[in-house]
């Protein structure tokens, strides 16, 4: 089992940035990969980055490269999701997931565990 709660999200005008948290507990940290989804009203869940176990490997989603970077720190069992130049389509709650697996992987499928989730709401 492993438990996630994310923080940092919030209301943020165009152009400005976020840094989200998700702290886990549970299953050790560094065995498995994390990832970060976002969902928007009306719409499916969708990928945004994800990490390797151990943090030498990333890989995000193409609206988001160059603006967005996912990190982990295994000693603090805690990844994140630095946010930059913000637009008003970033707009959603954002989850944190953990993976089947030690590697970052794109599918929600492939995620066993799911943080509650955090709004991020950016203003035009």
């Amino acid at each position: 089992q492993v438990q996630l709660v994310e923080s940092g999200g919030g209301l943020v005008q165009a152009g400005g940035s976020l840094r989200l948290s998700c702290a886990a507990s549970g299953r050790t940290f560094s065995s498995y990969a994390m990832g970060w989804f976002r969902q928007a009203p009306g719409r499916e869940r969708e990928f945004v980055a994800a990490i390797n176990f151990s943090g030498g490997s990333t890989s995000y989603a193409n609206p988001v490269k160059g603006r967005f970077t996912i990190s982990r720190d295994n000693a603090k069992n805690t990844v994140y999701l630095q946010m930059n130049s913000l637009k008003p389509e970033d707009t959603a709650v954002y989850y944190c997931a953990a993976a089947n697996s030690p590697y970052a992987t794109r599918g929600v499928f492939e995620y066993d565990y799911w943080g509650q989730g955090t709004q991020v709401t950016v203003s035009s």
